[in-house]
């Protein structure tokens, strides 16, 4: 399911079929992140995670265009119930772009694990809906991860 509550967030849930202990280690797991993070044809070579409040993470994504190097900092981790982090593109220039955050939760469900996330304050709709588009197909990889 796809939410859209206004322009500056965005929402989406995904029923996955494992644990949530499974489904949160592979966010905060650098080598089970890798696999999934990113969209469809896109590699994730690189994750750096320091896993505790406070702590810095970074990816490098590998497109067709170019590596791109997103990074934040997590600023909750509640396992296996709830992970929000910062989230920030670094442009071209070597500056972060700008930041939003990340909130993903993670409930027990019928079949697995319903998994919601939230993402906000983006400075355009355009922003957003390119947000959507990536975390879909992402998600799409976590399925095929625990199918």
């Amino acid at each position: 399911m796809q939410k859209t509550t206004d322009e500056q967030v965005l929402e989406i849930e995904r029923l996955i079929d494992a644990e949530p202990e499974a489904v949160f280690d592979a966010w905060v797991d650098p080598a089970i992140l890798i696999t999934w993070w990113g969209p469809e044809g896109v590699t994730t070579p690189q994750a750096a995670l320091e896993v505790y409040e406070g702590g810095h993470w970074s990816t490098t994504m590998r497109t067709p265009g170019g590596d791109r190097v997103v990074s934040g900092v997590y600023r909750t981790i509640d396992r296996p119930r709830r992970l929000v982090f910062t989230w920030a593109w670094t442009q071209d220039d070597g500056s972060r772009g700008d930041e939003t955050v990340v909130e993903v939760t993670f409930d027990p469900a019928r079949r697995g694990t319903r998994m919601r996330l939230s993402q906000q304050r983006f400075e355009t709709a355009e922003n957003r809906d390119n947000h959507r588009l990536g975390w879909s197909s992402s998600f799409n990889d976590l399925e095929k991860l625990f199918a």
